[in-house]
């Protein structure tokens, strides 16, 4: 049932396949999904952040998505909030294939100001204004993901050792280094994994005992039995002091009075599995250009661990021409269906669906989203371009970041940004 060969010390008996269908089939997953992602800047400006494309035909969403459906994991609610009409879409288009007759479904819930005029004020609080539609599903377990993280996990292994550990929380961590950590929930945990301490995005995380430079942080998978998350989430509601959030108030507080353990998400050799949080634009960026790695850490070609989207329907990706100097060719590069590479050269870069790249034109370590098109004698190199935008003949970025300040938006790191709205072409430019 492993997708990533993961392992865990903590899944110390063997689970008849029987025993771990039966304990899917009693839990209900719900995907926080509705997250501004502001730190993607302009990416998010016009979509929710799990709608943002990632890989060269994917949303970054599939991958929870795809992970609960590999898992066995088939009664799934996405709460949604910010800007989610392009998700809601892919959701409808990708995820219809659920069959809610034999009790699979893929559950759209957005946010509907149920219980008062606010939006959700914290994680926790929209879980909370759902607790009808989950009591309606009678889960005895049920496991929360953030629908904004790059990974492959069978959520299987760990819902077995919840149960098997008698705990009423589990919280999914993984090794990160420690300066990174300040960005992230960051646990302490005993000889059993029984987490002792949460704290998040804490000014000096504590260290993994015996390993100084890395600190346990969470990776806002969390799994609860549904009687203590019913009375954790009606306490925190009556808590007016509260942030009514899960890395800040649920977990600390359920440290306290209620069995809470560790679950290190790790590979076959005991190091930390694949998990990326593509929250910045340079992290976004790096996500998708490791793929175009020789062995990249994640394999999408995996077919035991298929990753599920919608996608249109396009012809093969075409290469034009064979002459010196105009030459259509690809090295090291993810080019995804519909695209038409016109006597241009791509190097190390993820180019999306339905792009043309005219002759003469170099693109180097770049992310061309879905419908961009470059015309002839460009030279880009560690771009990301946005959905539909249209770059002219005879244009460089990333060449003189001084020149490209003035109309784009450049990482700190040296990532370009270009939309369509900073070429001065359609505003409202997101039709997914």
């Amino acid at each position: 049932m492993s997708s990533s060969k993961e392992q865990h010390h903590l899944y110390k008996y063997y689970v008849e396949p029987q025993a771990v269908s039966d304990m899917t089939r009693r839990t209900l997953v719900l995907v926080l999904a509705g997250g501004e992602g502001s730190r993607l800047k302009n990416l998010t400006k016009w979509r929710a952040k799990p709608a943002v494309p990632f890989g060269g035909k994917y949303r970054i969403i599939d991958f929870a998505l795809s992970n609960c459906i590999n898992s066995g994991l088939r009664r799934i609610g996405v709460l949604t909030q910010y800007k989610s009409h392009s998700l809601i879409r892919h959701l409808q288009r990708a995820w219809g294939f659920m069959r809610p007759e034999i009790g699979e479904f893929v559950e759209i819930i957005p946010a509907q100001q149920r219980l008062r005029p606010e939006w959700y004020q914290g994680t926790a609080d929209a879980i909370y204004q759902n607790l009808d539609i989950i009591y309606r599903h009678e889960p005895d377990y049920v496991l929360v993901l953030g629908g904004d993280h790059i990974y492959t996990m069978n959520y299987a292994h760990m819902l077995a050792t919840h149960v098997q550990a008698g705990a009423e929380l589990t919280v999914g961590c993984i090794e990160v280094p420690l300066e990174d950590a300040k960005a992230f929930g960051v646990m302490s945990v005993d000889e059993e994994y029984r987490i002792t301490r949460f704290s998040e995005k804490p000014t000096e995380p504590e260290p993994v005992p015996g390993k100084s430079d890395l600190a346990l942080a969470s990776m806002g998978i969390y799994i609860f039995s549904m009687e203590f998350l019913t009375k954790a989430l009606i306490h925190d509601a009556e808590d007016e002091t509260s942030q009514h959030d899960f890395g800040r108030n649920i977990i600390p507080a359920a440290i306290q009075h209620a069995k809470s353990i560790a679950y290190p998400y790790l590979g076959a050799e005991g190091e930390p599995a694949y998990w990326r949080d593509v929250g910045s634009l340079h992290s976004y960026w790096k996500a998708n250009i490791e793929l175009c790695d020789i062995e990249p850490e994640l394999n999408l070609y995996e077919r035991n661990w298929p990753i599920w989207t919608y996608q249109t329907q396009s012809p093969p990706a075409k290469f034009a021409f064979d002459d010196e100097g105009r030459r259509g060719q690809a090295i090291d590069s993810l080019v995804a269906g519909g695209c038409i590479i016109s006597g241009a050269k791509i190097k190390r870069s993820v180019i999306f669906f339905n792009t043309q790249i005219e002759t003469g034109s170099y693109v180097k370590e770049s992310v061309i989203l879905p419908k961009v098109r470059i015309g002839k004698n460009c030279l880009l190199q560690r771009c990301i371009v946005d959905k539909g935008t249209v770059i002219p003949d005879g244009f460089q970025i990333g060449v003189d970041h001084e020149e490209d300040r003035q109309r784009f938006l450049v990482t700190d790191e040296g990532i370009v940004l270009v939309t369509p709205g900073m070429m001065n072409q359609r505003l409202h430019y997101e039709r997914d």
